[in-house]
């Protein structure tokens, strides 16, 4: 490959403020404009926004910068895709018509380079986490939706973020160390790869985003999981060359 892959994951603009999340903004859309120089794809992971919702005229104001980039990215041919998260299911045609983005809903098993990667955000797979099972049935649902929609645009969208906010805030204050992100590696995704290893055996890596905390792991001697970790705190990334897949943190 002459051309190389991206992955990165959970960046959550918009949080915890304005001023702090323009910042990351701006740092991610210069490594946006180093990566360009050589990438043929950008995989973003999820959780792009902490949240996001497509009104049939109104998307959420601000990050000017970041869709700008992205457009400019896919108009020149770089492929660019978002794997919808639990902040952005919400997520329908808007980035896809106006930005040129491909999204995906669900976990795929693509070919990449010559390898098998499973790529998925990697909420609510594996054993356990009912409880936000559930509740992402009740997001996913239409009718619901439909009934979101019918608020004004400054109401949803502040409710939105106002509920986004909080859920961020008492995670991080629940779970103050990495140990909970550990656990749910191993525990969760661990299980959902092996699982998914057994009935397709060619899988070389596995992606995944969501728990933020970096991780690169061995499954078996020919096979890998990958965490991202994120852009609130670690910066990192993963990069595949068509021979190696590396986990790096942008400085």
């Amino acid at each position: 490959m002459e051309k190389k892959i991206y992955f990165a994951s959970d960046f959550h603009f918009g949080i915890p403020d304005h001023d702090s999340s323009l910042k990351r903004e701006k740092l991610f859309v210069k490594w946006l404009d180093e990566v360009k120089q050589d990438a043929a794809e950008i995989y973003l992971m999820g959780d792009l926004f902490d949240f996001w919702f497509e009104y049939k005229t109104v998307v959420p104001k601000g990050y000017v910068r970041l869709l700008g980039k992205l457009a400019e990215l896919t108009s020149s041919g770089i492929r660019v895709h978002l794997f919808r998260g639990n902040h952005d299911m919400w997520a329908f045609d808007y980035l896809s018509e106006e930005v040129g983005i491909a999204l995906h809903r669900d976990p795929e098993i693509l070919t990449l380079g010559g390898k098998v990667f499973y790529l998925a955000h990697g909420d609510g797979l594996g054993p356990g986490d009912h409880g936000y099972k559930f509740i992402k049935k009740v997001f996913q649902f239409r009718f619901n939706q439909w009934l979101f929609r019918i608020l004004h645009p400054d109401i949803g969208i502040w409710l939105g973020l106002y509920w986004s906010r909080r859920s961020r805030k008492a995670a991080m204050a629940n779970n103050n160390s990495n140990e909970y992100e550990k656990n749910m590696i191993s525990e969760r995704l661990t299980v959902h790869s092996t699982v998914e290893l057994l009935l397709h055996p060619e899988i070389s890596f596995f992606i995944y985003g969501h728990l933020h905390y970096p991780w690169d792991q061995k499954i078996t001697e020919k096979c890998r999981q990958i965490s991202l970790g994120d852009w609130l705190t670690n910066f990192t990334y993963a990069v595949f060359d068509g021979h190696e897949l590396k986990l790096l943190k942008y400085q």
